[in-house]
């Protein structure tokens, strides 16, 4: 194995019995059909069990929708293209031409392809306790109480602090729908931000809608903001 793929190993603090599968994992699907396409699958699967494992054993009362927050914020493309750039997984890529040259080294879709594929070939490589011990050192410095305390607010208290943050006028709400029988209501709340277009969501409460609401917009903010 080469000089840099061995310091990748070092970065990991993990050496590979079977360096072919570390090979796999760095290799992109425009450049082989023997790529990394099935050891992301593989991957993605240890990666949110794991995260999951941690969260459930450290954060003991809190209730399972926050849990599912702080998962969804640790394993999401932005954090995962993060680490991957802690380890200059990049530079380790194996690409085709096209993407070689269009910087798909610096793209974070293919880095977060990448972690979650080598992640697969270290579970491959030598089963789940080892990969466990990776994903902990690697995924460690997310897992911090800002992190918790950020995750536990509710959407609606994100979104205002989001938006005043940026010195934006506060999101305004409505219902717009309200269905169903007495015992099984559904109801639809839209969610405006200024420049902005709405988001609707429905739940079984107008809160709830609410919340779900100003979850999407969020997620819309932030989205074209990155």
């Amino acid at each position: 194995m080469n000089v840099s793929l061995a310091s990748l190993q070092t970065t990991l603090g993990y050496e590979f019995r079977d360096p072919a599968l570390l090979r796999q994992a760095l290799t992109h699907r425009s450049s082989h059909a023997f790529n990394n396409e099935r050891l992301e699958f593989l991957g993605d699967g240890v990666l949110n069990f794991t995260v999951a494992d941690m969260l459930y054993r450290r954060y003991g009362q809190a209730p399972e929708g926050d849990l599912s927050r702080m998962r969804a914020r640790l394993v999401r493309e932005e954090t995962l293209a993060e680490i991957a750039q802690r380890l200059d997984l990049g530079s380790e890529l194996i690409l085709g031409i096209g993407e070689q040259r269009s910087g798909g080294f610096r793209r974070a879709s293919i880095l977060a392809d990448a972690l979650e594929a080598v992640l697969g070939a270290i579970y491959l490589d030598a089963g789940f306790e080892a990969v466990h011990v990776v994903i902990r050192r690697l995924f460690g410095d997310f897992l911090s109480d800002e992190l918790v305390r950020e995750q536990l607010k509710d959407p609606k208290t994100r979104l205002q602090e989001f938006l005043q943050g940026r010195g934006k006028a506060l999101p305004r709400y409505e219902l717009v729908l309200e269905k169903g029988e007495a015992h099984n209501k559904s109801f639809v709340a839209r969610c405006h931000v200024e420049g902005q277009q709405y988001q609707d969501a429905e739940a079984g409460s107008r809160r709830k809608a609410e919340q779900a609401a100003a979850a999407l917009m969020l997620e819309q903010l932030t989205r074209v903001e990155s």
